[in-house]
């Protein structure tokens, strides 16, 4: 018999438990960038080498940071569920930690992608990406990230699992970012939804069971429940 589907919807407080901190920790900066000098396609084409800098200082970050016991925990119900993590996180600590399948919504630190062509997508060589390293086509590479103006090109893939989805947890996300945040609203309305946020917001969806908890926290208790049932 399959096991029922899990889909794991994540969002920056899970990676905050490993010192990964956001936009949103300082009121629109971070590390005194600017949301509008960094993370936009004018940003980009107004200053490319201040954008790549941007983006080096975010990856060395990741490449420190470990996964928390929350990324463990996710990983581990794979032994009750079949997991699908949809994520609004550019790390990979929830790769690192187990999770076999994880949909990025907004973009991979760790991968760039052609000017020219959005569908060449590769690994990233060393931890920075430099004006002058150019995609097989000629053009330049550009972090795989989706900056804020873009299309959000996974959000049909990540739909269609929340579509199917037999139980859901939110995890660490205010809900405030679209479209990504719309997604809860296609979890089919007999399947069980779980919020774990220490800042739960006033509109979470009236049928949720409520873990105002930090995600490592709330983590704990949903696996604990559903390995004792398994």
């Amino acid at each position: 018999m399959s096991k029922p589907c899990l889909v794991v919807f994540s969002g920056a407080g899970v990676s905050a438990e490993s010192g990964l901190r956001t936009f949103r920790d300082s009121d629109g900066l971070w590390e005194n960038y600017r949301i509008e000098d960094v993370a936009t396609p004018e940003a980009w084409a107004r200053d490319p080498a201040n954008v790549l800098h941007f983006y080096d200082l975010r990856r060395a970050h990741v490449l420190a940071a470990q996964p928390n016991t929350a990324h463990l925990a996710i990983a581990e119900l794979e032994r009750c569920f079949e997991v699908v993590v949809i994520t609004q996180n550019i790390d990979d600590l929830h790769e690192r930690a187990g999770s076999t399948h994880v949909i990025h919504l907004h973009g991979e630190i760790l991968k760039v992608r052609s000017t020219t062509d959005p569908s060449y997508v590769t690994r990233l060589n060393g931890p920075s990406l430099q004006l002058g390293d150019h995609c097989p086509l000629g053009s330049q590479l550009r972090p795989h990230i989706v900056w804020f103006g873009e299309e959000v090109p996974m959000l049909e893939v990540a739909a269609r699992e929340m579509e199917r989805a037999d139980r859901c947890i939110v995890i660490g996300t205010s809900l405030q970012v679209y479209p990504a945040a719309g997604l809860i609203h296609l979890l089919p309305d007999e399947s069980p939804l779980h919020v774990v946020d220490p800042a739960l917001a006033a509109t979470v969806h009236s049928r949720a069971e409520l873990l105002p908890m930090k995600a490592s926290e709330g983590m704990k208790i949903l696996l604990d429940r559903w390995s004792s049932s398994a």
